[in-house]
């Protein structure tokens, strides 16, 4: 049988969550795959927004906006040539945003990204599934 390009849109969806979901538990709040003109709201906890998913949509819409500054940053730190002022730091992987009562992780690989909100964690749980997730975006990532 031919996959179909919703169904490896699916699969795609299906990849990430099932890489945040496992490393993060409970604690994970929601997954969001962007780009530079939409995102899909591919999890949300239960116990947040009442279970509205256009309540949720509408809530994330602004984090969407905000995290998509993440398309140039991640490019001009790499393409920095006076090493002097502007130490190499190594391949962009991730950021991570720290807050008092949760996190919010961006990967960005081209011209796509994930953000994944969560409670709070250790650091080192994040950083695993961050890592992953950007192996997934790279292998999907059409240049």
């Amino acid at each position: 049988m031919e996959q179909t390009s919703g169904d490896a849109a699916t699969a795609f969806a299906d990849s990430i969550v099932s890489t945040c979901r496992p490393t993060l538990g409970d604690a994970l709040r929601s997954v969001i795959y962007f780009t530079r003109d939409d995102f899909d709201l591919l999890y949300v906890r239960q116990d947040l927004y009442g279970g509205d998913e256009e309540k949720a949509r509408t809530a994330k819409a602004g984090l969407v906006e905000s995290e998509r500054t993440g398309f140039g940053p991640q490019e001009s730190y790499g393409r920095e040539t006076d090493r002097e002022s502007n130490p190499e730091f190594g391949e962009y992987e991730f950021t991570l945003r720290v807050f008092s009562e949760g996190f919010i992780g961006r990967v960005v690989v081209g011209d796509h990204g994930v953000i994944v909100t969560t409670d709070e964690l250790e650091l080192s749980e994040f950083e695993e599934m961050e890592v992953a997730l950007g192996r997934i975006l790279e292998d999907n990532w059409e240049a």
